[in-house]
Formats: structure tokens, sequence, C-alpha cells
């Protein structure tokens, strides 16, 4: 029985690391608009201070160059 439920629980673990791991692959593969579009949308905030800040990054994240630093591996 407990040998049952501990390859349960290895096969729930393997199962959420390819999930996470996919995700990290789709949001890789987003153009800018799409990137930004999708970071931009968990900066909503009551503090206008705040959801600019996020923005910020936003734009840093899902600039331009974001691309250029990926295809050189930095």
């Amino acid at each position: 029985m407990m040998k049952k439920q501990l390859t349960i629980v290895a096969a729930l673990l393997i199962l959420v690391a390819l999930s996470s791991n996919l995700d990290m692959v789709a949001e890789a593969q987003l153009g800018p608009g799409d990137c930004y579009d999708g970071c931009s949308t968990a900066c909503v905030q009551r503090d206008s201070r705040k959801t600019s800040r996020c923005d910020r990054k936003c734009s840093i994240r899902c600039g331009p160059d974001t691309k250029k630093a990926g295809e050189t591996g930095a």
C-alpha cells in the first residue's frame, strides 16, 4: 500500500515539473506584444506608483533586446 502511494506521489511530482517547464517554453515563444500583455496584466494595483513600476519591469522583460539576449545566450 505504501509503495503504491509513493509511486502516485512521484508521478504527480513529475507531471508538475513537466507542466511548469512547458509554461516557460510557451512564454519564451510568445511575441513581444503577447509577452508585454501577459506581464502587464499582473500589474493591476491600487497604488499607481506600483503599477507604473511593474509596467517598467514588463517593458524591460519583454522589450526588443530580450530576443537578442536569448539568441546570444546572455
